[in-house]
């Protein structure tokens, strides 16, 4: 199949766009990571972003919360350009797997209520914003732990309190950055029945993923980067050989100076 055949014109629908962006560029010091990419999520829509390590992937992202500014290209949150855009609580944002309270002594509850702040008039938790708390506590199965510090939970936990954190301001847009990286299968398990009720009430998610795994069900499209490019826009990639293995872990190490092999349509 030509490249040209494969980035699937007309793959975003016909729904309103939550997340656009066209002709995007970024750099990162002076390398050029983002080369002109075009992006589409709609309401509703479950999107996954896949590529090779280095493909740009994370940074796409990073480009539609803020945090990588971009060099060239438009991006827009719910029809807004996203340096005009001030309607966070509307957006939940899950980074790659980190220590939840960033080293700083916290309960579940503690960090997952940071979430909420949003949403608070005025920084003041009412009955609602801790009732939305302690259901984003129970969607990812830690209502008995959350009094815990979370500096005793496991990596998979860790995430569960990420990912808590992010549904705590009831958002329309949950963005997702590789929540299944370096998490058991437990949690795994227990991420996806979460992330399939979220999609059931109508949220809108843009993944990075490794490997679609548990989530494959829920992915409507999957975009596929390589070396800054849209390499595919459409229907998720089928995994193949050792990469369809359940467990399979799809964080490879590489050499720095080393041109990575390109085996399909992931690497």
């Amino acid at each position: 199949m030509s490249k040209s055949a494969d980035t699937g014109k007309g793959g975003p629908g016909k729904g309103e766009a939550v997340i656009s962006l066209r002709k995007v560029t970024a750099e990162l010091g002076s390398r050029p990571v983002l080369r002109g990419i075009d992006l589409t999520v709609t309401r509703g829509e479950v999107v996954a972003l896949l590529g090779a390590n280095g493909s740009g992937k994370s940074t796409a992202v990073r480009t539609i919360i803020g945090q990588v500014p971009v060099t060239g290209g438009d991006v827009e949150i719910f029809g807004t350009a996203r340096r005009r855009f001030r309607d966070w609580a509307r957006v939940g944002y899950v980074p790659q797997r980190t220590t939840a309270a960033g080293g700083v002594p916290a309960t579940i509850n503690e960090v997952v209520t940071s979430g909420r702040l949003s949403r608070a008039r005025f920084g003041v938790l009412r009955r609602s914003d801790r009732e939305a708390v302690a259901r984003a506590i129970d969607l990812v199965g830690l209502t008995d732990r959350a009094k815990d510090s979370v500096n005793a939970l496991s990596g998979g936990q860790h995430q569960r309190v990420l990912i808590a954190r992010a549904l705590a301001s009831e958002p329309e847009l949950l963005i997702m950055d590789e929540p299944m990286a370096g998490v058991d299968l437990a949690s795994q398990e227990v991420l996806a029945a979460t992330l399939r009720q979220q999609v059931a009430q109508g949220t809108s998610v843009l993944l990075v993923l490794h490997e679609l795994g548990p989530l494959e069900p829920l992915i409507d499209r999957a975009v596929v980067l390589r070396d800054g490019c849209v390499l595919h826009d459409g229907p998720p990639p089928q995994a193949v050989g050792q990469h369809a293995l359940p467990g399979h872990d799809h964080v490879h190490p590489h050499d720095a100076d080393a041109e990575p092999v390109r085996t399909g349509l992931l690497t």
